[in-house]
């Protein structure tokens, strides 16, 4: 049996969640055809894998002043990430995106 600690392997593990979470986002913002659905990937990118590596490194890091310093990020993130992906979205609508090539309900085109 080694003497391995388990706030390391939770460390990784978050780690390794948080970065899955990333690569995804980015693929989805390369592959989504419209501004829309990358905003949603966006999203993905800027809260679940950024809270994972915030979290995965204050595991890493132990009981120290480093991890304090994680913690006021993390609840930072909690708060202002969920409210970029809809400041996005009405931007967006609001700018009628160009690389939005869907119809509109109200403009009377047909697809």
């Amino acid at each position: 049996m080694t003497d391995f600690p388990v706030a390391i392997v939770l460390g990784w593990l978050f780690l390794g969640a948080g970065s899955a979470f990333v690569l995804a986002g980015g693929i989805g913002i390369l592959r989504l055809p419209d501004f829309y659905t990358r905003i949603h990937a966006a999203g993905i990118t800027d809260t679940m894998g950024a809270w994972l590596i915030v979290v995965g490194l204050m595991f890493s890091a132990g009981w120290t002043l480093i991890t304090a310093k994680l913690l006021m990020l993390l609840v930072f993130l909690v708060i202002t990430s969920p409210a970029g992906e809809p400041c996005s979205g009405e931007g967006g609508l609001r700018a009628r995106s160009e690389t939005d090539d869907r119809p509109r309900a109200d403009s009377g085109e047909r697809g």
